[in-house]
């Protein structure tokens, strides 16, 4: 009897609860509860949680569980304190978006971004965190990308708008929207906004009322996001940091080699050649730099893509679509372009030029070691450069460790293979006569392979010493 009641008992349990899987059965409550639980204890709503489940996301950041409740349940202006990669998206998106009215047709929240890439990339994951939630709606417009169709969007109800701030300014010029009766105000980055795009971020808070709550995300706290909190927040602001210990650096290596000039190249392309099949980022100062170092490395027959302001949109979606996808494993960049870039499998950066500012490299490292994962941040430096290393390790909190060049012989070695490689994906010369070709295969007839290869490998070297002593003085130092 009891055993009966017991079966009976199981099999209700798994008609209403169980959702069948092929090869596996998952209740569909405990998908939810078991996924996202600390998310629910945030607050969290079910439509969101559902979400997030469809994302396999489970565990909130230490950024989420700190900012989540603050905006959800106080009214308070808010700074948070946190690097690139530690879910800053997830930590005001998904409060906003539960905070959104439906039946209001007006938009309520306006979200700011320094560059169209990051705009698009909290676009997309506002999104997916909406899938549930259809009454919400987003949109976004970013520059770069014609405005015609983006004026046709906004006819329709938009609940929240991500945007960079010219063209935010341009479409509120235009009449195309309001924002006049916005609730919330986000700055993401506000470190790089206030920095580059000072005065579009004047225009446009001297356009939204007074009475709106203003949310800011940072990386660092320069004197200029100090003075911007000061003059457009409210005196009554929370201030929220996440793992701040290490200036949110966990997982991240730096590391700085000292090279003489004309040995730059060389080091970095050693570099790659260890780190091939890898994900990286080149970091140049100008854009100029970064163009003048794309075609260098395509010289050398390594594969890489160039982004910097200059590009138009499409060129730069272009880019970014083939690493992301994995076409190409290396991304040269300046600082403002790289903004956005959100590649989890980036396992480096290298500083082919040290930034301007400590802001610039906590963004620029920021890159690699993303979602708990390692990284290294690699500076290609000269000898005039080395004091700097100490202002950077003690004005951001990090340690440094030197890594050696390579000898002169170990370095020969290595140019062999990168020549090799070099050789091994040039493409035949179709404009040589058969003629000629088989009077070469004649000469080599009798060799074995080895034998070949010795002899390349020997001429190579001498080629190159030969070219090396004719090299002026001047040009060696």
């Amino acid at each position: 009897m009891l055993l009966n009641i017991a079966n009976f008992a199981r099999t209700q349990f798994t008609k209403r609860y169980i959702n069948t899987i092929p090869g596996l059965h998952v209740p569909i409550f405990a998908k939810i509860y078991f996924m996202s639980k600390q998310f629910a204890d945030l607050g969290i709503n079910k439509q969101l949680l559902q979400s997030l489940a469809d994302l396999h996301i489970s565990e909130p950041t230490d950024i989420q569980k700190k900012t989540i409740p603050v905006l959800l349940h106080q009214k308070e202006d808010v700074v948070a304190l946190a690097k690139t990669g530690t879910g800053k998206t997830a930590a005001f998106g998904l409060p906003l978006l539960q905070l959104i009215n439906t039946a209001n047709a007006e938009v309520q929240v306006v979200i700011l971004a320094p560059t169209r890439e990051l705009g698009h990339q909290i676009y997309t994951n506002l999104l997916s965190f909406a899938a549930h939630s259809p009454a919400i709606s987003v949109a976004s417009v970013c520059g770069g990308i014609p405005i015609k169709p983006q004026i046709e969007r906004l006819k329709e109800t938009t609940h929240i708008l991500v945007a960079t701030p010219g063209r935010l300014i341009d479409l509120v010029q235009r009449k195309a929207v309001s924002i006049q009766n916005i609730k919330y105000l986000v700055l993401d980055e506000a470190d790089e906004m206030v920095s580059a795009l000072k005065k579009d971020l004047d225009i446009i808070v001297s356009e939204i009322p007074k009475s709106r709550r203003t949310i800011l995300f940072t990386a660092t706290m320069p004197g200029t996001v100090k003075q911007l909190i000061q003059n457009f927040m409210s005196k009554h602001v929370v201030h929220l940091e996440a793992n701040m210990a290490q200036m949110g650096h966990q997982g991240i290596t730096h590391q700085y080699v000292v090279v003489d000039p004309i040995e730059k190249l060389e080091v970095l392309l050693h570099f790659l050649n260890a780190k091939e099949g890898e994900r990286g980022i080149i970091f140049c100062r100008t854009k100029a730099a970064v163009n003048k170092l794309a075609k260098k490395l395509a010289i050398n027959k390594i594969s890489s893509g160039a982004i910097h302001g200059s590009l138009s949109q499409g060129i730069r979606d272009r880019i970014m679509g083939q690493f992301r996808e994995g076409f190409i494993d290396i991304l040269i960049a300046t600082d403002l372009a790289a903004r956005g870039i959100d590649v989890k499998e980036t396992s480096y950066v290298v500083n082919y030029h040290l930034p301007d500012t400590y802001e610039a490299y906590v963004h620029r490292s920021g890159r690699t070691a993303r979602a708990g994962a390692e990284g290294l941040s690699l500076s290609v430096i000269q000898e005039e450069e080395l004091n700097k290393i100490p202002e950077f390790e003690k004005e951001l909190g990090l340690v440094f460790s030197e890594i050696k060049k390579q000898n002169p012989e170990k370095r020969e070695e290595t140019n062999l293979v990168l020549w090799a490689k070099k050789v091994f994906k040039t493409k035949p010369n179709r404009t040589v006569s058969n003629e000629t070709k088989e009077k070469i295969k004649i000469l080599f007839h009798h060799l074995t392979k080895e034998e070949l290869i010795e002899k390349v490998i020997a001429d190579t070297l001498s080629q190159k010493s030969a070219a090396h002593s004719q090299t002026p003085t001047s040009l060696k130092k």
